[in-house]
């Protein structure tokens, strides 16, 4: 199938207004900025997005080529322009209609002058941004408050902040034949594999969709190979000084127009589990907090199919744990029990996400008052199944990843039927088909559960004890760095 030829400009300044006006659509769009002007003996157009455009700037443009003589443009009059506004906006040419386009629906503003089979485009850009804050997901008692927005330019720059080395590298792409979404892999040149580099930007170059309706989440969903498995193929992060770090160990981050998050590739089922929070304090601090995560993440998972299996079957669990069991008389059937309070929990939680923020506390209210001390005072649950159901609840909330919190709650989720149908058996049987899928999955060819499987000693124990700064001299291997070393030797 033979390419279309690409339109492009021409020497007639009429017959170049009637292509943009019909590319742009200019009269039926009330924000695309359409004026004619006559400037140094040349008719010219200007072309721009009102929303995305510095109007000041524009001001100065016009005032600029407004004192231009009246022969001023007879002879090459692009080159005289770019003479004229180099000091006012950065500048440069476009001859081919798709790209020129392009470029003014991203912000930039073009004049179309007579004669000229080239437009001049001006960066003079002003997108719609907030200031940033810290991110809701991410908070640290101490450290940095600022988090990333949605205006690629602007995460750039914080994370520009944070690393002046000059081989850090913002590579830009284009993804979406009609979103034309910029896409943004960084990278420090000097550490990052180049063979993931090269393998990340031949994925993102074949992307052949309209556009990007959930921005970073549809990129990784064309990067990562999926599964069946729940787990999280990539971590995100809202916080710059989080991915400096992550590009600093040789990771690599896919920055998506339109987004606050950074994603971050590749990583492992533990890079889920880390919290900045955690490197804000000394290290046995640091450490305590680890295994207190580790220890609540283990309970948000296991505590309510192990609870639900010892008492549903009073036979596998010794005396010593009868307390454990339910001693009143219920009225319905404690599994049906179980899945409606995890049922009433997960509702709560995408409740709470809808709910505007004035109506949170009434929410809360209300979830604690239904779900339980009515429920448990008209026999639906019992005092135990609600505590329990609670407790794991809470205990999912301390895990670092959202994602990997959602994940925890399906495995839940599934334990617990796996308990109620096949009892121990159903238990077993299901936590080693758990495992397995975790030892199975791989993620750009990086094993999943790395450093445990396979084996690192150093890593692992990096993994278990929140080691001090200065005895961390080396780069973790599996996302192959070319500079291995952190830090320089002792002397």
């Amino acid at each position: 199938m033979r390419k279309r030829a690409k339109k492009q400009l021409g020497d007639d300044y009429d017959y170049n207004i009637s292509l943009l006006q019909k590319e742009l659509r200019a009269d039926k769009n009330f924000d695309i900025i359409e004026q004619e002007y006559h400037f140094g003996g040349k008719k010219m157009s200007l072309y721009a997005v009102d929303a995305f455009t510095n109007d000041l700037v524009v001001t100065q443009i016009i005032e600029n080529l407004s004192a231009l003589d009246a022969k001023a443009l007879t002879k090459d009059p692009i080159t005289r322009l770019e003479e004229r506004l180099t000091p006012i906006a950065e500048l440069e040419r476009e001859h081919e209609l798709e790209e020129l386009t392009t470029q003014i629906l991203s912000g930039q503003a073009a004049f179309i002058v007579e004669g000229c089979n080239e437009a001049l485009l001006m960066d003079v850009r002003e997108y719609p941004v907030r200031e940033p804050q810290e991110p809701d997901m991410e908070r640290v008692a101490r450290g940095a408050k600022d988090g990333f927005v949605e205006t690629l330019v602007f995460n750039s720059g914080l994370i520009r902040r944070r690393l002046r080395d000059p081989s850090l590298v913002m590579e830009a792409m284009r993804v979406g034949r009609r979103s034309k979404t910029d896409v943004v892999i960084s990278y420090i040149e000097s550490i990052a594999d180049p063979e993931l580099i090269r393998r990340l930007k031949k994925k993102i170059n074949a992307i052949d969709i309209d556009g990007l309706p959930m921005a970073e989440k549809t990129i990784e969903e064309f990067l990562i190979k999926k599964n069946l498995a729940p787990f999280p193929q990539v971590r995100y992060t809202e916080r710059p000084d989080s991915a400096a770090v992550h590009l600093m160990e040789g990771h690599v981050l896919v920055l998506v127009d339109g987004s606050n998050v950074v994603m971050i590739v590749p990583t492992t089922y533990f890079h889920h589990l880390q919290h900045a929070e955690e490197y804000r304090q000394e290290p046995f601090v640091g450490f305590f907090l680890r295994w207190i995560r580790f220890l609540a993440v283990f309970i948000s998972i296991f505590l309510l199919p192990i609870w639900f299996l010892i008492a549903d079957n009073e036979a596998f669990g010794p005396e010593m744990w009868g307390f454990l069991g339910i001693e009143e008389d219920y009225n319905l059937p404690l599994f049906t029990q179980v899945l409606v309070a995890e049922f009433g929990l997960q509702v709560l939680r995408m409740a709470a996400i809808h709910t505007p923020d004035a109506l949170a506390t009434a929410l809360g209210l209300v979830a604690a008052i239904l779900i339980g001390e009515i429920g448990v005072e008209v026999g639906i649950f019992t005092n135990e199944v609600v505590m329990y159901a609670a407790v794991s609840a809470l205990a999912g909330y301390s895990t670092p990843s959202y994602e990997l919190g959602l994940c925890n709650v399906l495995i839940r989720i599934a334990l617990v039927l796996a308990v109620g149908f096949f009892s121990l058996y159903g238990f077993v049987i299901a936590g080693l088909l758990i495992f397995l899928a975790l030892v199975k999955t791989k993620i750009l060819n990086t094993p999943y559960l790395w450093p445990f499987l396979p084996f690192n000693t150093k890593a692992f124990i990096d993994l278990l004890i929140r080691m001090p700064q200065p005895y961390k001299n080396f780069r973790p291997t599996f996302v192959h760095p070319l500079d291995q070393k952190r830090q320089a030797k002792k002397r």
